[in-house]
């Protein structure tokens, strides 16, 4: 399971939008640059004023928004013939850069210490990369849970979330951590597994 099961419902949402975007000349790659962009800055602005908890606030609305606009630059892709290569290499080297980005600030906030961030970030670059690996093999793209990219959102959200509010986080966090970490590994198996079985 996870939360990436719910988008076509989400998407249902954004269709209206998306068509506006469309007929404003708003292409795919665009959304797919500017998301990556936009993530990049919220990242590097969190990195330098990691000591102010209020600018977390930031985090979990944004993670939001970019999976709008994850959703968008997808469907305007499939729904609008603009689906390419090129666009294909964006899409998911962007995921990946803007992961690292908006997870990094999180090295500078005690608890964490830079070993179990640079390991979730490592494990979050495995799953995306494993999943793709699926299409090479036939089997299509691999989105399998339970720590899928809208998952990991979440959590870094509620955590950015929580620091904001309270200024800081209980020691214990760091082990949450260690607990994505785990399912980001049992996420990377499922993808495998799933993959061999299509």
């Amino acid at each position: 399971m996870s939360i990436y099961e719910l988008k076509p419902k989400f998407q249902n949402l954004l269709r209206p939008l998306v068509k506006r975007l469309y007929n404003a000349g708003i292409t795919a790659n665009q959304v797919t640059l500017a998301a990556c962009i936009l993530s990049i800055l919220l990242g590097a602005l969190l990195v330098k004023f990691s000591d102010v908890s209020t600018l977390f606030f930031l985090l979990p609305i944004w993670m939001f928004v970019r999976m709008a606009l994850n959703a968008i630059d997808g469907m305007l892709a499939r729904e609008f013939n603009q689906k390419t290569p090129l666009g294909g290499y964006l899409n998911e080297a962007t995921d990946v850069i803007s992961d690292t980005a908006l997870y990094l600030p999180f090295a500078f906030v005690a608890p964490f210490e830079w070993g179990i961030i640079a390991l979730v970030i490592f494990l979050a670059f495995m799953s995306e990369f494993l999943g793709v690996l699926g299409q090479i093999h036939g089997s299509g793209r691999c989105y399998d849970g339970p720590m899928g990219k809208s998952d990991r959102a979440f959590v870094f959200g509620l955590v950015g979330t929580i620091y904001a509010v309270f200024s800081q986080l209980p020691s214990w966090f760091s082990w949450a951590l260690y607990a994505v970490a785990l399912l980001l590994v049992l996420t990377c198996i499922n993808r495998v597994r799933m993959g061999l079985k299509r």
